[in-house]
């Protein structure tokens, strides 16, 4: 039988779960007032009932976006000559025969990835709520469109890449957020680092 390891608790797996969906919703509602379309009412009800929604559903993603400082924010910024070496070999993915260092528990590309989703998130959601509780600064409501928007782009191109390297390219990366566990072995070629920190090699 094969070995598993925990990589994710029950906590991490629904505060992901969360802060995927929110943002989904986020992004369809968000389209749908921005450029008015007409589909949307179907969904949502009006413009209006739209952008209520999106309002706080905004706030259920700052609060999960939030709680993911508990879980990746140290890992995230912890750097050595291994990340150095990460950055390098380009991770591994450009080439089969590149011997890429041993990593932690999230992998370097994982750290910056989450970093620039947290920084982006995070602007998302302190002009999101100028937008929404400031209507009436004109100057603030200007930058925080911009900003906001902005953000919201670089998020909407980093998610497709991430869903992309959780599933087709680096099979079994996705029962992670799943079912919280991986294989020893897919562990020890990915995560060796973490596996000795770990005691499990």
């Amino acid at each position: 039988m094969t070995e598993m390891v925990r990589k994710t608790n029950a906590f991490e797996i629904i505060n992901h779960w969360v802060l995927a969906i929110s943002f989904f919703i986020l992004a369809i509602s968000g389209y749908g007032f921005l450029f008015q379309l007409e589909e949307m009412n179907s969904i949502f009800g009006s413009f209006n009932q739209m952008r209520v929604i999106h309002n706080w559903v905004g706030v259920v993603f700052a609060a999960s976006l939030f709680l993911t400082l508990f879980s990746y924010i140290v890992e995230a910024l912890s750097v050595s000559a291994d990340d150095i070496g990460w950055i390098i070999r380009g991770g591994g993915y450009f080439s089969k025969k590149a011997k890429v260092p041993p990593q932690g528990k999230l992998n370097t590309g994982q750290k910056l990835y989450y970093l620039v989703a947290l920084l982006t998130g995070i602007a998302i959601a302190a002009f999101g709520f100028v937008i929404w509780l400031m209507p009436g600064v004109k100057k603030w409501i200007l930058i925080s469109h911009l900003v906001h928007n902005i953000s919201f782009d670089l998020m909407v191109i980093a998610i497709p890449l991430h869903i992309y390297l959780a599933t087709l390219a680096n099979p079994g990366t996705f029962r992670i957020m799943v079912y919280g566990t991986v294989p020893l072995e897919w562990a020890r070629k990915r995560h060796e680092k973490w596996l000795r920190e770990m005691g499990k090699i």
